[in-house]
């Protein structure tokens, strides 16, 4: 009997009795910043040219799965993540109008990547037609739509593809009746470092579009910067393309693009890099630019009026926002208020969703609430009307407006699925429309409590609590929690089909609102960036600590997760508490303080994060960075680390370095992990079949952690 139930109890310990990982050699390097030395011992593992990272790097990919491929019950996790992630749920997003067509982004699995389609309206999906299917160029599933611009007749469209992940995207022409490419290929319009943008004439004859330098216009190692703004007539080469505007503008500067069709005029946004300082330029019918605004106006936003007004989102002496409409001066001082600051923040965007947008007599804005946000309907003058019909406690994924003063919303919650919405404020009829199908699950079993955690200085950081049905407040129960707390992103109510394998398996899910987001204005921006920073840590930490005291889980049940700017977060919570958790899953994070801005997208982030060169930025910086807080000796909890190869935004050097020194110093046997994708980057543009891999891993790998039986 002994001897059976010892052979059982080998047979459980086996799969992970994990092998001592790959050594890693030591080059120490040692580097003075304001009197103060650093030593560097893998400053070597940051040359991803180098024959030896690269085998360092395989080995350490073999390493990772000799552990992940053994864990028991892996395959039919498997087999639940893909049947979830690969159900055949159709899904419109980035939903673009133009007169009598809808153009839109089609999420259709199993099919790798999304595609272009264009139909006659949002009540009519089953009429669209395909424009560029990714897959078809690229059958490999390696090639993405970045995104799409159409000409203001919708009779062309412009789209920016890359591959694998890179996000460093040519614009191609396509036809809109023939689906055909058409005309010439702009090469180096998109990129990951500063992104990329478009705008049409209005005869659709040309375009205005970003530009990173070709050839030898700039040394290599500036060719991921100093964007600037071109013109490109359809049907002549690129080489003849008109330089419009950018040369003084900043190495690390970002542009947007806005124009209004009917008076053909060209709004430009430049961001100062990704620290939400702004300037912006009207160019007017004459062809020429004015600037009307510089980083120190605050101004963060700009968008066209239906007669082609500007208006302004300002947060100047206005750290939630105002509304502002500037006169045919075009001139901050003279620019009338038309909504005055409030009690809530109003919404800005740079990158993704639009949040702001005006129709033929109407202004809807979106305004965050706290983590959760609603959209308001005002006339142009900024009075308030009737706004459309919303789930409580949601988020609005973007905003789409339609012929007069009709809008397409796009809505979800943590239990709610995902759905775009028509209103029709003639009527003040809400639609749900069928542009997003039903998910393959459903969550309506789960509970959402929203609480607030007391961070160290005293600052009430909400948490929002997902709870299975059935679940004990006895401490007992497995919890994932997970946060960002950076560039003054909100982190907003979304709904995750595959969380409903957590809740099978009695997990509760916790998603906080940290400040270095903008859920509560400027403020709680600022009070998460440059100096400031720990601050993001200790909401976090506090987070970690009240799930724990309210006994929704234990220190033991407890795993943590996040991505890049959330990466750090988990990096920096890693080093500072590491017996607060039992499990890490960081995703494409940052972990070398010192170092990351020397990456070129590293650069574009000193405006949130800082600069070794200023001494009271290097020392806020030195003193949470997670690399050079990690301690020889200490005993750290199980840390998977997943990166993409391809990562053209947070460089993949990041994971390899802070896996090998948590690797040396750790005195503990949990596992210290790294999983380096090769066909993938960031997360944009990743294939389906890459996603269901990535999360197979980090659900068996956290499953295995906090002793969670499988399911079928």
């Amino acid at each position: 009997m002994k001897s059976i139930r010892m052979t059982l109890l080998m047979t459980l310990i086996a799969p992970f009795a994990l092998a001592a990982p790959p050594a890693t050699k030591t080059e120490p390097t040692t580097d003075t910043y304001h009197g103060t030395e650093v030593v560097d011992p893998y400053r070597w593992l940051e040359d991803a040219k180098s024959q030896d990272v690269k085998a360092w790097s395989d080995a350490q990919n073999a390493h990772a799965r000799t552990y992940l491929d053994k864990l028991p019950g892996r395959d039919a996790l498997r087999t639940r993540v893909k049947g979830i992630l690969t159900a055949k749920t159709i899904a419109h997003f980035n939903l673009t109008h133009r007169p009598g067509m809808l153009f839109a982004m089609k999420r259709l699995p199993p099919k790798e990547q999304p595609f272009l389609v264009v139909m006659p309206s949002a009540e009519a999906p089953e009429k669209a037609h395909v424009l560029v299917d990714p897959t078809e160029i690229d059958a490999k599933g390696k090639t993405t739509i970045d995104w799409y611009v159409p000409s203001p007749d919708g009779s062309l469209v412009a789209v920016s593809l890359s591959k694998a992940g890179s996000e460093a995207g040519d614009v191609h022409v396509f036809d809109t009746a023939t689906g055909k490419q058409v005309h010439e290929v702009i090469p180096r319009v998109q990129n990951g470092t500063a992104g990329g943008d478009l705008a049409w004439t209005p005869d659709g004859k040309g375009f205005f579009y970003t530009r990173y330098p070709r050839g030898r216009e700039r040394p290599p190692e500036d060719s991921d910067f100093y964007q600037q703004v071109w013109f490109h007539e359809l049907g002549n080469p690129t080489e003849k393309d008109r330089y419009e505007l950018g040369k003084e503008f900043p190495r690390i500067g970002e542009i947007r693009l806005f124009a209004h069709n009917a008076t053909g005029r060209l709004l430009v946004s430049m961001q100062n890099g990704d620290g939400g300082e702004f300037a912006h330029y009207l160019r007017g019918q004459d062809g020429k630019y004015h600037q009307f605004s510089a980083f120190e106006d605050r101004a963060i936003q700009v968008f066209f009026g239906p007669k082609g007004e500007v208006y302004v989102l300002s947060r100047k002496d206005a750290p939630r926002g105002k509304l502002m409409r500037l006169g045919d001066d075009v001139d901050l001082k003279t620019a009338k208020v038309v909504v005055p600051e409030g009690k809530d923040t109003i919404v800005s965007d740079f990158y993704g969703k639009p949040t702001i947008v005006a129709t033929a007599s109407r202004l809807y804005v979106t305004y965050q609430t706290g983590g959760p946000d609603e959209v308001r309907a005002l006339t142009l003058d900024g009075k308030e009307l009737a706004a459309p019909k919303q789930p409580p406690v949601s988020a609005t994924t973007e905003l789409t407006p339609l012929a007069d003063d009709d809008l397409l919303f796009g809505n979800s919650s943590y239990v709610q699925p995902p759905a775009q919405y028509l209103f029709r404020p003639k009527s003040h009829e809400v639609k749900k429309t069928q542009l997003i199908g039903d998910p393959p699950v459903s969550l309506a079993d789960v509970r959402v409590e929203r609480k607030f955690a007391v961070s160290k200085d005293g600052t009430k950081v909400p948490v929002n609590i997902l709870i299975p049905k059935g679940a004990k407040l006895d401490g007992k129960n497995p919890c994932l929690l997970t946060g960002y707390g950076g560039y003054g992103i909100s982190v907003e109510p979304g709904f995750s089909s595959v969380r409903r394998i957590l809740f099978d398996h009695g997990f509760v899910v916790a998603v906080a609102n940290l400040r270095g987001g903008s859920e509560y204005g400027e403020a709680w921006h600022h009070a998460g960036r440059l100096t400031e920073k720990q601050n993001v840590f200790d909401d976090f930490a506090a987070a970690m600590k009240l799930l724990i005291d309210d006994k929704y889980t234990s220190s033991d049940k407890l795993a943590i997760e996040g991505g890049s700017n959330g990466g750090l977060l988990l990096g920096a919570i890693l080093t500072q508490h590491p017996d607060l958790m039992k499990c890490v899953i960081s995703h494409v994070g940052i972990y070398d303080m010192l170092r990351v801005e020397l990456s070129p997208n590293g650069a574009f982030n000193v405006p949130e994060f800082g600069t070794v060169k200023d001494s009271t930025q290097f020392r806020a910086l030195h003193a949470y960075s997670p690399y050079h807080n990690v301690k020889d000796g200490e005993k750290y909890p199980a840390t998977l680390f997943m990166t993409g190869a391809n990562d053209p935004r947070v460089d993949p050097m990041q994971s390899r370095k802070m896996t090998a020194r948590l690797q040396a110093a750790t005195k503990g046997d949990a596992p210290i992990l790294l999983r380096t994708s090769d066909s993938s980057g960031h997360g944009a543009g990743t294939a389906l079949s890459e996603r269901v891999e990535e999360l197979t891993d980090a659900y068996a790998f956290l499953f295995q952690q906090l002793g969670v039986s499988k399911k079928e």
